[in-house]
């Protein structure tokens, strides 16, 4: 699909600029470049598809459908679904949040949106689909969904409801009395369409910056680290190389935009998919400011479940995706 663009850099790189292929610049300035360009016109394209789902599906009818209906245990899976298709990263899905505990949503089946909203979104998408490919993009994708909705379940049985912060269970003991329902305006897909336009641009300028600071540093990494580097910590016959990679990203805060193009060249050095994966989902789903704001919301005991199950789900994904894709 991106034959042109492959050849067009290579042409700017190893013939206008005279840089030799197998030069560490070069192989840096290629990769850069590249990467930059096609994750630009797949986010773009992507952005603008999902803005158009977003725009007939908001965040404010998805809070009035929950609350209203028994849906038997697919409210999480709708609730990760949900997740997946909205651009949020840990810290700014922590509003939606309380908005889902207002709506009166239970607790479970919020945790299950705040767990899958900063893995899957349609940012990471994008950039797997141009740095992996459509099928290795699938299993991520649903492997988010599915871990979003199993996380969210577990936590929903274990009652945790006492340990929210004071000011969240007035919130929810009131919801009921002073819930607004939210209605979609109905509204034409053409009336629609430049809200749609203007909201895949204001996104794209979001994380535009962290989009090219994550691939100069996968640029960096690609072009000069040796190989061999990360094998010796991460090797794929180490029982504990995804645990590893899971403690190792949580002090390592960035959105889905900035790690990819990291575990891009994680893979390209010979870390298996499965715990490059799982470093990714560590540093995007399990950050210490997502922390900081929950606090806001929950207890420290609260924040320490949520924290470990998410944790442990991680780690079995990274192990399930190293055995079906090694």
């Amino acid at each position: 699909m991106f034959d042109w663009l492959e050849k067009g850099t290579g042409w700017l790189i190893y013939g206008v600029m005279e840089l030799s292929p197998d030069s560490h610049l070069g192989e840096a300035l290629h990769f850069f470049i590249y990467d930059t360009v096609k994750i630009l016109i797949l986010l773009l394209v992507i952005i603008w598809v999902m803005g158009g789902v977003n725009a007939y599906f908001p965040v404010e009818r998805l809070r009035n459908f929950l609350s209203r209906n028994k849906l038997y245990g697919l409210e999480y899976l709708l609730a990760s679904v949900f997740g997946a298709i909205t651009p949020f990263c840990s810290c700014s899905s922590v509003p939606l949040f309380i908005g889902f505990v207002k709506g009166g949503i239970s607790l479970g089946v919020t945790f299950s949106f705040l767990v899958t909203s900063p893995l899957v979104n349609e940012v990471a998408v994008a950039m797997f689909l141009g740095l992996f490919g459509w099928k290795i993009t699938l299993i991520y994708a649903l492997s988010g969904i599915l871990l979003g909705a199993l996380s969210g379940w577990v936590l929903g049985k274990l009652k945790l409801e006492a340990h929210l912060s004071d000011w969240v269970r007035q919130i929810w003991e009131q919801a009921e009395a002073d819930r607004e329902v939210f209605e979609a305006e109905d509204l034409s897909f053409w009336q629609r369409l430049p809200g749609i336009n203007q909201e895949a641009i204001s996104i794209v300028r979001s994380v535009l910056l962290y989009v090219v600071i994550g691939i100069g540093i996968g640029a960096i990494m690609h072009g000069y680290v040796p190989e061999g580097f990360f094998e010796r910590y991460l090797e794929a016959d180490t029982w504990y190389a995804v645990p590893l990679a899971v403690v190792l990203a949580v002090p390592m805060y960035a959105n889905a935009a900035g790690i990819v193009p990291v575990v891009q060249v994680f893979v390209a050095k010979g870390i298996p998919l499965g715990t490059s994966i799982a470093f990714m989902m560590g540093v995007v789903g399990l950050s210490l400011p997502e922390a900081t704001l929950l606090k806001k919301v929950m207890t420290m005991k609260l924040i320490g479940i949520f924290f470990g199950i998410v944790t442990f789900c991680i780690i079995l994904s990274g192990y399930f995706f190293n055995i079906i894709l090694g």
